[in-house]
């Protein structure tokens, strides 16, 4: 479980650096908005990291490491390296080697992704899937805490080439576990060939489900939480048009939103030791549901002066979607990892994360669009509704007595 907390804390970082600090960064340095906005796309590393797994599942980059530390510990000192650099350069004058990189950034954090990922999965035994999950999610968002509160706050007293590097050396306590871990012994079944690499996970993925019955498990991947990223995607501009200010929303946003998600994340992966993931997935995806008729009901509120009980409503709704955010993804991870397959785990893994990453990345471009036509009440009990069809899905993918046979299915484990 340290070991999770460690591994949760290195894959969050670099991405809220992404998404929390360059921004911030390049606006203070006289970036327009337009030009921040396309810093978004450096994104998609993490959407097709499925196509550059098999490497991470055929060959070993430091063979003295062993394949998966080898490569957790090459894209962590990476990373360590280009954003230390990173603010030593200037956006204005150096905008072409800072947009190669942060796209850099973006390659290396997703690489480690697949590796830790892969790793995290080989480690824990299948009765520990879900806590061991859970804690490495919340790890993972209190990660953000650092570029996105602390970087933030140092930047007020100090250059922001300081700022940079002691960002930056936040990552040595996950390149110390990757140094002091023991590599996982379902490691040591290579793929023989890259064809293998490439070809086999997507083979025996199919074979061991079925064409139907995996086509049913990619579908459930990309719908099962579809409604939930979709109604949070404009949660700040939404929260702004209901009659909060920023500060509102700042303070009641950090206390409301990131600890509840902490709390539900770690009591899930408790509560799945004696519920089981297919059970958690029913009992926590209802919850998830649930949350977003918090925003219908907020908007259902509209616009009106801020006061204390505006702010409580506010602080109910933020901390109701941040439980069943904690509590379905959770569940969701866990599913994730019991289901691939020992020998390809970094492909499989890097396909279903890439599966789960798609909504965020694609269809909540077209949240404003939607919001534009729809108007937000109408919005988020769209958003209800298209999170009802991964919860039917689970009848298939999932059935609520269905543990004992999902786990004996599991190859090398039957």
């Amino acid at each position: 479980m340290l070991i999770c907390i460690f591994t949760g804390f290195a894959s969050g970082l670099p991405l809220y650096l992404l998404l929390n600090l360059v921004p911030a960064w390049l606006k203070t340095e006289g970036l327009s908005l337009k030009a921040i906005g396309a810093f978004a796309l450096i994104q998609f590393p993490y959407t097709w990291k499925f196509l550059w797994a098999p490497l991470l599942d055929r060959f070993g980059i430091l063979p003295w490491l062993g394949r998966r530390r080898g490569w957790m510990l090459v894209s962590q000192l990476g990373l360590v390296a280009a954003i230390a650099w990173l603010g030593q350069l200037s956006p204005v004058t150096d905008l072409g080697l800072v947009v190669g990189l942060t796209a850099a950034i973006a390659l290396l954090s997703a690489t480690q992704d697949i590796a830790l990922d892969a790793f995290r999965r080989e480690i824990l035994p299948e009765i520990e899937l879900g806590l061991g999950n859970a804690i490495h999610v919340n790890a993972y968002r209190v990660a953000g805490l650092v570029p996105g509160s602390l970087s933030l706050i140092l930047a007020d007293h100090l250059a922001w080439g300081p700022v940079f590097v002691i960002t930056a050396l936040f990552m040595l306590p996950g390149v110390a576990m990757t140094m002091f871990s023991a590599e996982p012994r379902e490691a040591a079944g290579t793929p023989r060939t890259l064809r293998a690499a490439v070809v086999e996970p997507f083979r025996e993925f199919f074979g061991r489900h079925g064409v139907r019955s995996a086509l049913l498990v990619l579908a459930f991947l990309f719908l099962y939480k579809l409604g939930d990223s979709l109604c949070t995607a404009l949660a700040t501009p939404f929260y702004l048009d209901m009659g909060y200010s920023k500060t509102d929303i700042g303070i009641v946003a950090k206390n409301a939103g990131l600890w509840p998600s902490v709390i539900g994340g770690i009591l899930g992966g408790l509560w799945m030791l004696r519920l089981g993931i297919n059970r958690a997935l029913w009992l926590f995806g209802l919850v998830q549901v649930v949350t977003i008729l918090g925003f219908v009901w907020l908007a259902w509120l509209g616009p009106m002066p801020s006061d204390a009980g505006r702010l409580a409503v506010l602080a109910i709704v933020i901390a109701g979607e941040a439980v069943g955010v904690g509590l379905g993804t959770t569940a969701f991870v866990a599913y994730m990892a019991r289901t691939t397959h020992p020998a390809y785990t970094a492909t499989q893994l890097a396909l279903f994360t890439s599966l789960m990453a798609m909504p965020r990345t694609f269809i909540n471009a077209s949240a404003g669009w939607l919001v534009e036509r729809m108007g937000w009440y109408d919005f988020f009990w769209a958003c209800f509704f298209l999170a009802i069809p991964g919860m039917l899905l689970l009848l298939k993918v999932a059935p609520w007595n269905g543990e004992a046979k999902a786990v004996a299915a599991m190859p090398g484990r039957a």
